[in-house]
């Protein structure tokens, strides 16, 4: 629309002309919105709002007398409020780059002050406190100019050619210097110490493969080794088997043979040591009898012929019991009631014999069959 204007938003629009602006400015500011402007009787100029920089080298003194170029960056803009503005139109509105040259200088001159109060050690290790004392000291200064100070950074403190600021820093950089090469020496300390332990983990690998591979070995070689033994052991085994059967049949027949010898040998020698002890027996007998018959009257002729034949009798008995085949049941004690047996049938037949003599004719004694000799009796003897 003509005669409309509208500033930028990093812009402050100073109207000129007719009515004076806030505590009597000769002109009116408008930030923010457009305002109607009445052509050739009104006239408008902007003034920027935007952030600036300054930049200040300047040559100081310290405390101590030591010369120092000091090189700081100064942030600042004009004022937001109606103030600031009117105060900076005023003053830079014709030339706005003046805002920082006079800027450049105010800081200069602050520097210079403030510096001049300190030791170069407390500007180089307290640079911060430098930088507020200095924005401090310039803010109500550049208040009346319309400016604030967003910043304030100390780029670099140089002594020139004095040395000062090397001097005070060898000690430190000595340090450090010994630090570096203690790390530095703790560093290759390290490297080697990794390369000997990786060398230790590379040898104990090779011998853990080693032993490995030497166990495997050895379990393929055994292997083999029992899969060639499998056929000698087998037939090792076979042979053995068969020479035990042979042993278990071997000690059969030996235990049969003995058998054979006890039967063919020791029960013969067994019975005809029983026949000699009864012959024995018989004889003790027999010298008994002729004891008492010696110590007997009217019958002592007919006594005496029959002891005398007693021995035979006994004698053909046994004779005839050599030549049988007996069959003992009852082991050692049959052999003993066979021997029991012929003695006392010969007796059984001197007795028969005495009682027929001494009594009458035809009055033998009842036989009842118990004392015949040929029946047999209860004991287990079978002779034949």
């Amino acid at each position: 629309m003509f005669g409309y204007r509208v500033p930028a938003p990093d812009q402050a629009m100073l109207i000129s002309g007719g009515r004076r602006g806030q505590g009597g400015a000769p002109f009116r500011v408008v930030t923010g919105h457009g305002k109607f402007v009445i052509p050739v009787f009104r006239k408008v100029r902007f003034l920027t709002l935007a952030m600036c920089e300054s930049e200040v080298a300047e040559t100081c003194v310290s405390r101590q007398g030591i010369a120092l170029t000091v090189r700081a960056v100064i942030a600042f803009k004009v004022g937001n409020d109606t103030e600031s503005i009117v105060n900076a139109g005023q003053r830079f509105l014709s030339d706005q780059d003046q805002m920082s040259v006079l800027t450049g200088r105010i800081f200069a001159g602050h520097l210079r002050s403030i510096i001049g109060s300190m030791t170069v050690e407390e500007l180089i290790t307290e640079r911060q406190k430098l930088a507020t004392e200095v924005l401090d000291t310039s803010k109500a200064e550049m208040a009346k100019i319309g400016l604030i100070v967003d910043s304030l950074q100390i780029q670099s403190i140089d002594d020139g050619d004095t040395g000062y600021i090397d001097a005070m820093s060898a000690p430190h950089k000595a340090a450090i210097q010994r630090q570096a090469q203690i790390a530095q020496a703790q560093a290759t300390q390290a490297s080697a110490e990794a390369q000997q332990e990786a060398a230790r983990n590379q040898a104990e690998y090779a011998r853990q493969t080693a032993v490995v591979q030497a166990q495997y070995n050895a379990e393929v070689d055994r292997a083999q080794a029992q899969a060639a033994q499998a056929g000698p052991l087998a037939q090792a085994h076979a042979q053995q088997e068969v020479l035990a059967a042979q042993t278990d049949l071997a000690q059969r027949a030996a235990d049969l043979r003995q058998q054979q010898l006890v039967a063919e040998i020791v029960k013969p020698a067994e019975a005809e040591a029983e026949r000699i002890r009864v012959l024995a027996l018989a004889e003790a007998e027999r010298m008994k009898i002729q004891a008492e018959a010696a110590a007997s009257h009217g019958r002592v002729a007919l006594d005496r012929m029959l002891i005398d034949q007693l021995p035979q009798i006994v004698k053909e008995a046994s004779a005839g019991l050599a030549g049988a085949n007996v069959n003992v049941l009852n082991g050692a004690d049959g052999l003993g009631e066979i021997a029991a047996g012929l003695v006392g049938q010969g007796l059984t037949i001197l007795d028969a014999v005495r009682r027929n003599l001494g009594a009458p004719e035809g009055e033998g004694k009842k036989d009842d069959g118990r004392d015949d000799p040929r029946r047999p009796d209860s004991d287990a003897i079978e002779i034949r």
